[in-house]
Parts: C-alpha cells; sequence; structure tokens
C-alpha cells in the first residue's frame, strides 16, 4: 500500500463577467497564492474590451467575448453561452458581475453548480442600485451575498453573506467600497468552500460540512468603519 496519495485535481471554473472583473481578481490572486484548489478554465464576457478581460489574460487565463447585442434572442444567446461554457467541461459556473437575467434553462443546466454574488443582505435589495436603496430604507447594516443560481433573479439559496455598518455620513459610492472589500473576502471563500466538497445545494436548500445553512447562509459580520 502507498504511503502517499495524489492530490485531489483542481476543481475547473468558468468565470462569466460584465465589466471591470474586480471579483474575478479576487479569486486569481487567492488561487496564486494557493488558497484555492481551483483551475479558472475560461473567462467569458458578454462585453467586448472590458477590463475583466485584460485582468484575464494577464493571468494567462483564456478569453471569449459573446456579445449578446448580436443574437436574435435571450434564448439564442443563452443557448450559445452554455456551449462555451461546456466546452471547457467545468465543475463550477461563477457569476462575477454577469450583467445578464438568464433563462430557466440555463439556470436548470448548471442548478447547484453556478454561484452568483449581490451586493446586498438577501432577501432584501434584490436587483440593481442596492446601496442607495439601502441608506433610504434607514437600514443600519448592509452588504453582500454569495448564493446558488436558480431562476428566480436573485434569489437562490445564500452560502454567505458579509455586513458591514451603514454609517451616518455614508453616500451610495463611499458604502459601496466597503461592501466591495467584503465581496473580495467572501467570493473565494465560497469558492474555496464548494471546491473543497464542503458547499453544496441539495433539495433547494444550501448546506456546509452537511448541515443545513439558515436562509441567509453562513454569516460574517465586519465592524469596518
Amino acid at each position: 500500500m502507498s504511503g502517499t496519495n495524489k492530490a485531489a485535481k483542481p476543481l475547473r471554473v468558468v468565470v462569466l463577467i460584465s465589466g471591470s472583473g474586480s471579483n474575478l481578481q479576487a479569486l486569481i490572486d487567492a488561487k496564486n497564492k494557493g488558497e484555492l484548489p481551483i483551475e479558472i478554465a475560461a473567462v467569458i464576457s458578454n462585453c467586448p474590451d472590458v477590463q475583466g478581460l485584460a485582468r484575464a489574460a494577464k493571468a494567462g487565463i483564456p478569453t471569449l467575448v459573446l456579445d449578446h447585442k448580436t443574437y436574435a434572442s435571450r434564448e439564442a444567446f443563452d443557448r450559445a453561452l452554455m456551449a462555451a461554457i461546456d466546452a471547457y467541461t467545468p465543475g463550477l459556473v461563477v457569476l462575477a458581475g454577469f450583467m445578464r437575467i438568464l433563462t430557466a434553462g440555463f439556470t436548470e443546466h448548471y442548478l447547484g453548480r453556478m454561484l452568483n454574488i449581490h451586493p446586498s443582505l438577501l432577501p432584501k435589495f434584490q436587483g440593481l442600485h442596492t446601496h442607495q436603496r439601502a441608506i433610504d430604507a434607514g437600514e443600519t447594516r448592509h452588504g453582500v451575498t454569495v448564493h446558488f443560481v436558480t431562476a428566480e433573479l436573485d434569489g437562490g439559496p445564500a452560502c454567505v453573506q458579509a455586513s458591514v455598518p451603514i454609517l451616518p455620513t455614508d453616500d451610495a459610492g463611499l458604502l459601496a467600497k466597503r461592501v466591495q472589500r467584503q465581496e473580495h473576502v467572501i467570493y473565494p471563500l465560497a469558492v474555496k468552500w464548494f471546491a473543497e466538497g464542503k458547499l453544496s445545494m441539495e433539495q433547494g436548500k444550501a448546506w456546509l460540512n452537511g448541515e443545513l445553512l439558515p436562509a441567509s447562509g453562513f454569516q460574517i459580520e465586519s465592524q469596518e468603519p
């Protein structure tokens, strides 16, 4: 009997972006530090010439642009995107600022193996302009959620949330910057858990280490001013 075990193969991940790719960069940095047992097989963008593509190219990651404007329908674009993703045989699809509403067929195809990050403490403030909406609503805390993707927009089971206090001096821009720093902490963490087999989606719920997570996911509170 051999005394050595073969290291598990890194999880193949495809990352979808539409813009600057700051969460993509957080994943690249964590991988380069040896903190993430993944291989980013490709980065796919629906928008050409965005910064995220340059980040991927600098890291030596294959990139692909599928411009949604060149497709006749949402369904046609999603079919092409699905084919492009599946060509890389990923175990996980990561939405990192991918600004598309996905069809039910697409989300069903990747059910349980697609994560998204949303800048609010879901289920509060689904959709856009979350930072200003949190301030306007008089919330005392705001934050970010990593969740599994389902057909319901920003409605899949939460994996992990990080929150920050809302300060009297905050505007949407200042609050967004503090929340984004937490994004760069919890997205690599959730991907790590998934890659290590600790995080899963079963029966429409998120599970961590074999235990059912609460509806709001694993909680991280930052006291960052």
